[in-house]
């Protein structure tokens, strides 16, 4: 079973480079972020046409998480139940994996309401996920605008004082994983620096100047038989590329 979780930055921008993507990976389960559609305009139909089964949580031009499926699609649930209003989190049972799609608050900066904001969805994430049936896998894919270590940051010196990298972060995040998840990328690359998305100013991408914040999260049965997993790094090539790519993972299930 292949899962990947990728944030595409406007699935109406990117439509044609994640069909491309699709039909050559053929994942079976993607998780996406920042489809900055609403459901009407999201590509149910297209879709259907390469073999997925897709459900959707829009919010128009902003936010919007999605789940595309060719082993089924059911329990989906779109946000925490709770009055939040953006469009940020949904889940699903795909062939028999329980998997959720994250597009956790940027936070903007450390003084800024969002980061309160950020931390406090980041509270909440945990704790449905520890409330979870640990009976089936999990998968918890996505944007988490969060930076695990310095080793994810291409110069943690130039992110000092500033999101992503912070310390009440990085404690959110280790919290998530308290409830008995593992990170796949880092457990199975432990010392290598790899990055998941490069700001499309100043050449970043070229100078290879980033930060890994898109992560597969998943349970320690899963991770036992996880036969690959990587960042597809040529996705950030070519025209009119997101500013993040694809993360991926083969399980033997």
């Amino acid at each position: 079973m292949k899962v990947a979780t990728w944030n595409v930055n406007s699935l109406t921008a990117r439509w044609l480079r994640v069909e491309e993507w699709l039909v050559a990976t053929a994942p079976d389960v993607l998780l996406i972020q920042e489809t900055k559609q609403n459901d009407a305009k999201f590509p149910f139909a297209s879709l259907k046409e390469l073999g997925y089964e897709a459900a959707h949580y829009g919010q128009g031009q902003w936010n919007g998480v999605a789940i595309l499926s060719k082993v089924g699609i059911d329990d989906v649930v779109r946000g925490f139940g709770d009055d939040d209003p953006e469009a940020r989190f949904m889940g699903a049972t795909c062939g028999g994996v329980r998997v959720y799609s994250c597009y956790v608050p940027n936070g903007r900066a450390l003084d800024d309401p969002h980061y309160v904001y950020k931390l406090k969805w980041l509270a909440r994430l945990r704790d449905l996920l520890e409330q979870r049936d640990r009976s089936m896998h999990t998968v918890v894919g996505g944007d988490f605008n969060v930076a695990p270590s310095d080793l994810d940051c291409y110069d943690p010196s130039v992110f000092e004082g500033a999101t992503h990298v912070s310390e009440p972060e990085r404690k959110a995040l280790r919290a998530i994983e308290a409830t008995g998840l593992v990170d796949l990328t880092r457990s199975l690359h432990p010392d290598e620096q790899i990055f998941t998305w490069w700001d499309y100013r100043n050449g970043s991408f070229h100078r290879n100047w980033g930060l890994r914040i898109d992560l597969l999260l998943v349970d320690p049965e899963l991770l036992a038989v996880t036969t690959t997993t990587y960042v597809d790094r040529e996705a950030r090539k070519g025209e009119k590329p997101s500013d993040h790519v694809p993360v991926v993972a083969d399980f033997a299930l």
